[in-house]
């Protein structure tokens, strides 16, 4: 579940379930509805459990916007913890029957690690910037990216998490990618050398244009580009600028 800007988070899972595919090594939890253990929906999660029936998971990407995970499996009823642990199949797998292995269960939930990546990723930065380009202020979301600061590869600090992105037009975000533009951890925006000597045509003049001026930030303060991360990627483009 991803709660809709505003809206009351009714279970715990809608806080926690990215975290805990991003961090967690084999399953997830789920968060019974409501206090009674018997209520028909958390019956019928136990009966998926113990007769190793597959579901559907429908994991928030974005307020509002869900994508569907499947084969599923409940692996774990707990009525004292008021939740179930669940693991996810491999769509391509030949039976529908749980992961056997600790092993099988880790290659799941990376798979779903890289899906849940793709999908909420792009949604979340974009949604946060209010689908604007962060350096124009483009307000088309289908023109834009969301642009890591710090890249997917760094296990640190490159986390797909809205702190860590910025939505980007296409030609922003291959400047931003080749250093040609930086920003630095006080949102003030720097062209390099290299971009400022070059004289060709007003989309050049628009790039060379945004030397000084300061990134559109979004609505919420907690949304903000992470200045740590900045400082990162801006000692990058300062070596190469």
């Amino acid at each position: 579940m991803f709660p809709k800007p505003g809206g009351k988070v009714w279970y715990d899972d809608q806080r926690e379930v990215h975290c805990q595919i991003y961090e967690g090594d084999e399953t997830i939890d789920y968060a019974f509805m409501g206090q009674d253990p018997d209520a028909a929906d958390n019956r019928w999660l136990r009966e998926a459990y113990e007769n190793k029936i597959p579901i559907i998971y429908f994991l928030g990407i974005a307020p509002g916007r869900y994508q569907a995970m499947l084969p599923t499996f409940i692996i774990g009823w707990d009525a004292k913890a008021l939740k179930a642990r669940v693991a996810f199949g491999m769509p391509d797998q030949e039976t529908l029957a749980p992961p056997e292995s600790a092993l099988e269960r880790r290659y799941a939930l990376r798979a779903i690690k890289q899906r849940l990546h793709q999908a909420s990723f792009r949604e979340a930065v974009i949604t946060a910037f209010n689908g604007r380009c962060a350096l124009s202020g483009l307000p088309e979301p289908l023109l834009l990216d969301a642009a890591h600061i710090v890249s997917d590869t760094d296990e640190k600090f490159g986390q797909p998490v809205v702190p860590n992105g910025i939505p980007l037009s296409k030609i922003h975000h291959a400047a931003f990618d080749a250093h040609l533009i930086g920003i630095d951890p006080d949102y003030r925006l720097h062209v390099s050398e290299r971009l400022l000597k070059q004289k060709d045509g007003p989309m050049l003049d628009a790039l060379k244009g945004l030397k000084g001026g300061i990134i559109h930030l979004p609505s919420r303060a907690k949304d903000n580009p992470n200045r740590d991360r900045l400082a990162l990627r801006f000692e990058h483009f300062k070596a190469v600028a």
